[in-house]
């Protein structure tokens, strides 16, 4: 108890900060992929595949880009201050966000959204750094992670609630949580000792990227972090492609079903008033599990080196990734999903502890920084591929269309003014059959599972990379 008693009240401040704004950004961007697609008549915007996957795909690259300025930002001109700005640019920007139907208009304003949490992404961590020592460090960063994961678990579980009033009530919250953490910022966050240097502005950024290239010119250093690009543009289907192909292809009611079968009140609590569950209550069950195991994962994995940890994790993951649809059945999710968080819950942490291993004493935090890179790359190439890879193979109204044209069917494209469910529903018209009818046959015809597969076939392409890597590059870690 008296570790937990080491740590200032900042350090716990901060932790709170953490918590309210990891519920704001996984309360949107769970169900974002979402909102971006599905019909119009529900309230969504109605877009495009390939327009989601390039929405979410870019502007996350940027989050994980931009910390590598925005961190100096905050180091010249103070946590606090910086952090109010992107508190204050976090709050408007889910507020903006309930404004803006068409694709420019929206992509822009996630854009601006997504600067706020690049500002706000360093500082928390960095506070966290500073607040904590040597004695207490490792206990401190236990309790900063498990701390993400709660808000992340907890964050979509209210937004699935919300959003089915109104998905304006989704983006309401997430900017109400902002504001409880700027209330926390004004009155009880304590701006932590930091070091300065007296260089102008930007011969400080200059220097950044001078640091940065000096660790890539590593070549060695520079293929491994290639090589875990495969692993979170795999890993961030999750939110990507998942809440999607559960909406489109699953039906939750079996689910909802069996659960009212044995507690009605516990089927109200996580069904929808239709009688469903909904896909990103589904897919929010990976933060669920790494609340609950990501300690015995960590302490079964500690007698593993680094990289064999890594490439055992990303196996296990893509695995997970692969059973996934092997049944068309919700209840086999809980399985599937458990498996991947498994693999993630192994192989995520890892990463950094491997980089650690292989730097020069000397530059260890230098070589950590560029940890982030990867995971913008790997979200820029999970937007592709959850865009113009998902819209060719599994893509339900895609796949109509083509099934359509096969028959020579002429069918009205849909617009403003006639929506998806429009579509839909003159589609069962036209071949004669019921909606579970249409998509067992869709299911049957085009195989839409198959994408899993293409998923799976990346992470296991990236741990036979590193297992190449390990036994012919760097020996270290």
């Amino acid at each position: 108890m008296s570790k937990f008693n080491g740590f200032p009240r900042t350090f716990w401040i901060a932790n709170v900060i953490e918590l309210f704004e990891r519920w704001a950004w996984y309360g949107m961007f769970i169900p974002l992929s979402l909102y971006l697609t599905n019909s119009t008549d529900t309230g969504a915007l109605g877009f495009s595949q390939i327009e989601k996957g390039t929405i979410m795909g870019v502007v996350s690259a940027m989050l994980y880009l931009l910390p590598i300025i925005t961190g100096a930002i905050a180091d010249k001109f103070g946590y606090k201050k910086v952090l109010l700005i992107s508190l204050m640019i976090l709050s408007s920007g889910y507020y903006l966000l309930t404004f803006f139907t068409e694709y420019y208009s929206f992509f822009f304003a996630f854009l601006y959204l997504g600067i706020g949490a690049a500002l706000f992404k360093p500082i928390i961590a960095a506070t966290v750094a500073k607040t904590t020592n040597e004695s207490n460090s490792s206990i401190g960063f236990g309790i900063f992670y498990q701390i993400v994961n709660i808000g992340a678990f907890i964050g979509p579980l209210f937004a699935s609630e919300l959003r089915e009033t109104s998905w304006n009530y989704l983006f309401y919250a997430s900017a109400i949580a902002i504001l409880l953490n700027i209330v926390l910022t004004i009155f009880f966050y304590k701006e932590p000792e930091r070091e300065t240097d007296d260089l102008p502005f930007f011969k400080s950024i200059a220097k950044i990227f001078q640091n940065i290239w000096h660790v890539l010119k590593d070549f060695r250093f520079a293929i491994f972090l290639i090589i875990i690009i495969g692993f979170w543009t795999m890993y961030f289907q999750l939110f990507y492609t998942l809440p999607v192909f559960i909406e489109q292809w699953v039906d939750t009611r079996i689910l909802y079903n069996s659960l009212n079968n044995i507690s009605p009140s516990l089927a109200q609590i996580v069904g929808t008033e239709v009688g469903t569950v909904a896909a990103d209550r589904i897919v929010n069950i990976d933060a669920g599990y790494i609340i609950i195991f990501q300690i015995l994962v960590s302490t079964f994995v500690m007698k593993f080196k680094p990289i064999n940890a890594m490439i055992a994790g990303i196996i296990v993951a893509s695995i997970g990734l692969g059973v996934t649809f092997i049944f068309q059945n919700p209840f086999f999710l809980f399985l599937s999903i458990l498996i991947f968080s498994l693999g993630e819950m192994a192989s995520s942490p890892k990463i950094t502890e491997y980089i650690s291993k292989v730097a020069p004493n000397d530059k260890t935090a230098l070589y950590i920084g560029t940890s982030y890179l990867p995971l913008a790359g790997g979200n820029l190439f999970a937007g592709i591929i959850s865009g113009v890879v998902y819209s060719n193979m599994s893509d339900k109204i895609s796949l109509l269309e083509t099934e359509l044209s096969s028959r020579n069917i002429v069918f009205q494209e849909i617009s403003d003014s006639y929506t998806q469910n429009n579509f839909i529903q003159d589609s069962l018209i036209q071949l004669n059959m019921t909606e579970p009818e249409l998509t067992s046959y869709l299911w049957n015809t085009y195989q839409p599972s198959n994408i899993w597969y293409v998923f799976t076939g990346i992470g296991l392409f990236t741990a036979l990379a590193l297992f190449l890597f390990n036994k012919y590059g760097i020996k270290k870690g």
